[in-house]
């Protein structure tokens, strides 16, 4: 494995919240990066006492402090933080510092006008990545050379899988699909998990036979000997003729399921793209 940092740059967060904190936890605990080379920033210094006891990094309320010491800077912030956490850092980071930004919306143009750097990584992940299950849909800009696509591929695969794209439109799709998709998933079984407890289960009970009716439908899919697979294929397997599954799916059909679902990604689309200008 290539080594991620150079002798004397370090690996700066600014935006210490959940996503950043899990990416500090996969790289530290992959030894992609010792927890001595670590830097977060945020405007909380009781933030910064946590992830300093958890991980033994180092923390700094100011920015610019932290950004002029990376090699490579991660952009942890929400959209619209986005202008007034970079404002400080303009013009303070070392020429060939990679930048990798997580913010949803938050094109490469942008980036690099505001930051007056060209060295980008624009990527999505998803709240598995927080236990390395995620999946990251990422880009670069054409001034990343191999070695920072290199530098970015280690810092995202510590989160999981990672999908890298050319095209920068994916980015904004992959955010109403899968940077956001856990949420349907959750409200999805959430849904069962009620309908259970009106049927009669114990929530506890209900819970349990959906969380592992998806965990084994999943497996199901994984293990499946056809390729490429084919989903309506394995749902048609489970669906016999005039039974019960037959007659849930022709509710769900009814009711406009796959309609709501589909307007609801392209609804979570649409609002990734006006966040494109914080």
């Amino acid at each position: 494995m290539a080594k991620l940092l150079n002798k004397t740059g370090k690996l700066v967060f600014i935006g210490p919240g959940v996503m950043a904190e899990a990416m500090i936890s996969r790289l530290i605990a992959n030894e992609n990066v010792a927890p001595g080379e670590i830097i977060a920033a945020g405007p909380r210094p009781e933030r910064g006492d946590q992830l300093k006891k958890d991980y033994g990094i180092s923390f700094e309320l100011d920015n610019e402090k932290a950004a002029s010491q990376a090699s490579i800077l991660v952009l942890a912030v929400k959209p619209q933080q986005m202008a007034k956490a970079i404002a400080p850092v303009v013009g303070k980071l070392d020429p060939d510092c990679l930048v990798i930004s997580i913010a949803a919306g938050i094109s490469l143009d942008w980036l690099g006008i505001a930051l007056t750097n060209d060295q980008l990584v624009r990527a999505m992940p998803n709240a598995p990545a927080q236990i390395g299950e995620g999946i990251t849909v990422w880009t670069a800009s054409t001034a990343c050379n191999p070695e920072h696509r290199s530098q970015a591929e280690q810092v995202l695969a510590a989160l999981g899988q990672t999908v890298f794209v050319e095209e920068e439109s994916y980015l904004d799709k992959a955010t109403a699909l899968s940077g956001t998709g856990p949420a349907y998933v959750f409200l999805f079984m959430e849904a069962m998990v009620d309908a259970g407890v009106h049927m009669g289960f114990p929530r506890r009970l209900s819970e349990q036979l959906v969380v592992e009716t998806l965990r084994g439908s999943v497996d199901f899919y994984d293990q499946s000997e056809e390729y490429p697979r084919h989903l309506a294929r394995l749902r048609n397997q489970v669906t016999s003729p005039g039974g019960t599954s037959a007659e849930a799916l022709y509710f769900l059909e009814k009711a406009g399921f796959r309609t709501a679902i589909s307007r609801a990604i392209w609804a979570a689309y649409e609002r990734s793209l006006s966040l494109g200008d914080p």
